[in-house]
């Protein structure tokens, strides 16, 4: 599920609310933009999971204040369960997560850490084009988890990911050298990218090289010499 999808794509979106004011705006907003899409809707755990698992969609625009079932109170956690079991599930999957209740992403932060497909995060306080941008990001497999207050206590780097900066900037590798010295896939070198470009703050931004912005702020930070 994890890919670069082109505007020639026919994507498959599976957006979960329970509110039907919301619901429908999020669909007429995602039809909008991305004009080649097949969207799923579903307004409780249970009817998600059962469509994730039949249609296989490329990328899930979730709430997290949601019903396990019809007729069942919606409350964070129901959500949150709901994300560990899909990344668990489905550890390629591409997510959003528009909520209000973002900071309860704090609970699953390891999970989050170790998805590998794109994982990021909309307030629903955001205006529609910055929720766009965060749908973009996940499709490309991207993580953005910095408006979650307290997931990013401090900087946490993981030791992979500064053997990735090493090879790389003190090395010079590309990311097929850097695959095969630490005999991972191609496709974890660029999991690793996207998870210290999120720790690093750094985010795709037209006109700018987000490799050589990594590296700059790596130095800055002292990962790097």
């Amino acid at each position: 599920m994890k890919q670069v999808l082109t505007n020639n794509t026919l994507l498959k979106i599976l957006v979960i609310d329970d509110h039907e004011s919301v619901l429908s705006g999020t669909v007429a907003v995602l039809q909008k933009h991305y004009t080649e899409s097949e969207i799923i809707t579903a307004i409780n755990a249970y009817y998600a999971l059962e469509q994730v698992s039949i249609l296989q969609p490329d990328i899930v625009v979730m709430d997290l204040s949601i019903p396990k079932n019809i007729g069942v109170i919606a409350k964070p956690d129901t959500g949150v369960q709901l994300l560990r079991t899909l990344m668990k599930n489905y550890p390629d999957l591409n997510i959003v997560v528009q909520s209000a209740h973002i900071r309860t992403l704090v609970r699953i932060k390891p999970e989050i850490d170790s998805h590998k497909g794109g994982f990021t995060v909309a307030d629903k306080s955001l205006t529609t084009q910055e929720m766009l941008t965060r749908v973009d990001w996940a499709l490309q497999g991207l993580t953005h988890t910095k408006d979650i207050k307290g997931i990013h206590g401090g900087l946490e780097i993981k030791p992979e990911w500064l053997q990735v900066l090493s090879l790389a900037f003190d090395e010079g590798l590309q990311d097929k050298a850097i695959a095969e010295k630490m005999s991972i896939s191609e496709r974890m070198v660029r999991h690793y990218w996207s998870k210290l470009q999120d720790a690093l703050d750094l985010y795709p931004d037209q006109g700018k090289n987000i490799r050589i912005q990594t590296e700059m702020r790596a130095r800055a930070e002292g990962l790097i010499d």
